[in-house]
């Protein structure tokens, strides 16, 4: 169900929503967390609600989808419009339209449509502020969630955050590659225990992911990592980890679901390694919100290190 609000107000909204769950006979105390979605344009605006409608399986929220400050002739105001039921999946929606200058502070607009006593995560579905921490509404959050690979320039996006870097600061490219890390440090649990001397990861050059986790393999192994671009639309088509035995391979043809992983004096293994989803991406970016230090640690020192072919 979709209720529409013109010309109202956050307390407005909110006494609306109480309404309507008494109306329904639903109540809200399955809400883990407050889902601010911030978009550029009501496009992004739905892709942000639709892929937030998937996480709701997982994470049922209060989902508060924030628009530009729209135009006006002369006077303020705020439009809204409220979803519940099957067009909020397993949470509730409210997606604000400011206009005439109502939008210029964000927070105060949201404030009142908080879940008390609950976590607040912020998502920029598209480019995000070069400090997200600094930001009305990323002051708020615990957990601030960015959207590097869908930016019209990530590897720019992705050096400002890096300088801007706070705790609590993430980005979906990173939650896209965990298994890619999971594999590759389990291969290197197994016999024979070698140190890493070097380390090769190809990919999309301009894809972020291929950058953290060169990062990543930089900062945890203190060894001299390269990152080489290749054609394809796949973020990371290989990683190569030299030791004295032989390299430790894992490979990923362009368009495949499946990675090959070689290792010297065994058979080739066949892994299931899919390209991620934004809705998988951002279910595992809700599980934890405290900082995640790795990845601070990967993004502020880790990329530093690597050196381009």
């Amino acid at each position: 169900m979709i209720v529409t609000l013109n010309d109202t107000t956050s307390a407005a909204v909110g006494n609306r929503l109480v309404s309507l769950r008494e109306e329904g006979g639903a109540v809200a105390l399955g809400r883990v967390l407050t889902l601010v979605i911030l978009a550029e344009d009501e496009a992004s605006a739905e892709a942000g609600i639709r892929s937030s409608n998937v996480a709701s399986h997982e994470h049922p929220s209060r989902v508060l989808v924030v628009l530009p400050d729209g135009d006006a002739q002369g006077r303020a105001g705020l439009d809204a419009e409220i979803r519940v039921g099957r067009d909020a999946g397993a949470s509730e929606v409210v997606v604000l339209r400011p206009y005439g200058g109502a939008g210029t502070r964000p927070d105060t607009l949201i404030m009142p449509l908080l879940l008390p006593d609950a976590p607040i995560v912020a998502w920029w579905v598209n480019t995000p502020p070069a400090a997200p921490s600094q930001h009305p509404i990323g002051r708020m959050a615990q957990r601030r969630i960015t959207n590097s690979m869908h930016c019209p320039d990530p590897g720019l996006v992705m050096a400002e955050l890096r300088e801007q870097y706070a705790p609590g600061d993430t980005d979906l490219s990173w939650a896209g590659l965990t298994m890619w890390r999971s594999v590759l440090a389990a291969a290197l649990d197994e016999p024979p225990m070698e140190a890493v001397t070097a380390a090769t990861v190809t990919g999309s050059p301009y894809h972020p992911s291929i950058a953290l986790l060169a990062g990543w393999l930089a900062e945890r192994l203190q060894v001299p990592v390269t990152m080489e671009g290749v054609d394809g639309d796949d973020a990371i088509s290989g990683v190569v980890l030299q030791r004295e035995s032989g390299p430790v391979s894992l490979t990923r043809a362009n368009g495949s679901t499946v990675a090959v992983l070689s290792r010297p004096g065994r058979p080739d293994q066949r892994v299931n390694l899919p390209q991620r989803d934004i809705e998988n991406c951002l279910i595992e970016e809700l599980r934890r919100l405290d900082p995640d230090p790795t990845y601070g640690d990967v993004l502020t020192r880790g990329l530093p290190l690597v050196e381009l072919a």
